[in-house]
């Protein structure tokens, strides 16, 4: 069998094959005998059918047989000799008739993992985030816990105000002829939510208890019924009672119900948690910024099928926490097909980043010890809250286990690299700046 190897590009080879007329007279034979094993031929017993007829009925049989074994043999055989590193399904581009007592040739192209040479690594300059605790930000967090343990009581107060909840019953007028679902009795509506046409709530403000009023705006352009948007309506609108958010008093009752002891232990533990992911998103912008700089330095090409492969696990880990949610793609307007197309760029650059990081990892020599596997097992089960045992047999198998091997090769690289690298640290400010100029570029 010759072969012929061309590339076509860093990430797409063709291979031209002429397998020799003596195989393809022995293939063609050996396939005939299998079918005359059950060939059905009016006329003729099983086993018995003669050759000429049995090229005659099974001809086209044969050929899908001979052709895929012929192929499927020797393009294995010459991605195993010539160690071609194939990442997808050969693609058959044309190929001659098969035909007893001639050569058969075809080609195939088929993409390969590039062969990465990384480069320019060492000394690369950074901006970092300088990282500065805000205590506002836990005040906010205090309060946002504190509205969501509010109670709703009816308040001593005459006047309703934004951010009361009043009870109303109301009738809504197009033209003066009410429309269909424009009505409704004792409603409770929070005023300042939104959650009406604009301009109506604003309306209630400064009503009293048994007040009647009529409230005059206009539904949106965009509003869902077609039949009502864009046109003015007058609501008749009756008050019936007032109620206010009720706060909790932030006392040690307050931490309790948060399963802590004391207040105090609670802004503690807030504040622990705050600092902690803060940092962890300035060291996650940080080794962005290091994974965009070293493609910068270092581009690749990115073959369509890892690609294929980086938005399918892209797609499924967003479908996975819409779904932990109670949601769907539909639900925000998104397919598949406008998600990937989203997203492309973000996958192509995912993709160059990991061929950059894992070429890095071998020129560098930087190898995964079974302590440091041990190690992120142990993490991934505190992080889980999850038991050790469970996590280690979940990583037990073959392909968790070597994309676990894996991410801890990158993070080694990123560490490596960012030893080795220029940092500066900068204001949350001036790096939005920075930012903000980049994308302008």
């Amino acid at each position: 069998m010759n072969v012929k190897i061309e590339d076509l590009s860093s990430v797409k080879k063709k291979l031209s094959f002429e397998v020799p007329a003596e195989r393809v007279d022995s293939e063609i034979q050996k396939a005939y005998k299998k079918i005359a094993k059950t060939a059905n031929v009016k006329g003729f017993r099983a086993g018995k059918v003669p050759q000429p007829i049995l090229e005659k009925h099974y001809g086209p049989q044969m050929e899908e047989q001979v052709l895929g074994r012929l192929i499927n043999d020797s393009y294995f055989k010459a991605l195993v000799e010539h160690r071609i590193p194939a990442i997808s399904d050969p693609e058959i581009i044309e190929n001659s008739p098969l035909e007893r007592g001639k050569i058969f040739s075809y080609e195939a192209q088929v993409e390969v993992k590039p062969e990465v040479e990384v480069k320019d690594y060492v000394g690369i300059p950074l901006q970092k985030e300088k990282f500065e605790p805000e205590a506002k930000v836990i005040d906010e967090r205090i309060e946002e816990m504190r509205a969501a343990r509010a109670q709703i009581e009816v308040t001593s107060r005459k006047k309703a105000r934004s951010g009361d909840s009043v009870v109303i019953d109301f009738e809504g007028f197009v033209d003066g002829v009410p429309f269909e679902g424009g009505a409704a009795e004792g409603h409770v509506l929070e005023l300042g939510s939104g959650s009406f046409i604009p301009g109506f709530e604003e309306q209630l403000e400064g009503m009293k208890r048994d007040d009647e009023k009529d409230v005059e705006v206009t539904f949106p352009e965009n509003y869902g019924n077609k039949d009502l948007a864009g046109k003015p309506a007058l609501f008749k609108v009756k008050l019936h009672e007032i109620k206010e958010k009720v706060l909790p008093a932030l006392d040690d009752d307050f931490a309790r119900g948060f399963g802590l002891e004391t207040f105090a232990e609670l802004r503690q533990k807030l504040d622990e948690d705050y600092q902690t992911q803060e940092r962890n998103r300035v060291e996650g912008d940080l080794r962005e910024r290091l994974v965009t700089a070293l493609i910068e330095r270092n581009p690749v090409e990115v073959p369509e099928a890892m690609l294929a492969g980086q938005l399918d696990y892209m797609l499924e880990n967003v479908r996975n926490r819409m779904k932990s949610q109670g949601m769907t793609m539909e639900m925000l307007g998104m397919n598949e097909t406008s998600f990937k197309a989203m997203y492309r760029e973000t996958g192509v650059k995912q993709v160059q980043g990991s061929l950059l990081l894992e070429a890095l990892a071998r020129q560098e020599n930087l190898k995964v010890e079974d302590s440091e596997i041990d190690g992120k097992l142990e993490e991934i089960a505190r992080m889980a809250n999850a038991p050790l045992e469970a996590v280690k047999k979940h990583y037990a198998g073959e392909d968790a286990r070597r994309g676990l091997i894996s991410q801890i090769a990158e993070e080694k690289v990123v560490q490596f690299l960012l030893e080795k690298a220029k940092i500066e640290e900068v204001d949350k400010d001036q790096l939005a700046a920075q930012n903000s100029n980049d994308d302008k570029e």
